[in-house]
């Protein structure tokens, strides 16, 4: 049984180089900013849209919070929601899922059903 699901958005290229090095270390925003940007369930199409939109080339990693002990923190972000971010490189074998994020015909991700 799986804790509360966060959700990220890599690049197919990082994640495929995050397999073979048992590690994901983030986008390139993610290391200036010092912190791997996740979302919740209820967070991500809105962070899509704000920050990756139209991109062809997303997979969604979902990883089990409860996996990823003191180097996940939840702050304050836009509008003054809590987002979990992770201050540290993420384990692949802590990611439950990797779903490519094709784009529908409004041009926005189409998501999976997520928890």
């Amino acid at each position: 049984m799986f804790g509360i699901m966060i959700y990220h958005l890599a690049k197919i290229a990082a994640w495929e180089a995050a397999q073979k090095n048992a590690s994901y270390r983030g986008t390139d925003a993610d290391r200036v900013d010092g912190f791997l940007h996740f979302s919740t369930a209820s967070q991500i199409a809105e962070s899509a849209r704000k920050h990756r939109a139209g991109e062809t080339d997303l997979i969604l990693l979902a990883v089990d919070e409860a996996a990823l002990g003191d180097e996940l923190v939840w702050e304050e972000s836009r509008g003054g929601k809590l987002f979990p971010h992770i201050y540290g490189d993420v384990a692949v074998d802590s990611v439950v899922s990797a779903t490519p994020l094709p784009l529908g015909p409004t041009g926005e991700h189409v998501f999976p059903d997520l928890e």
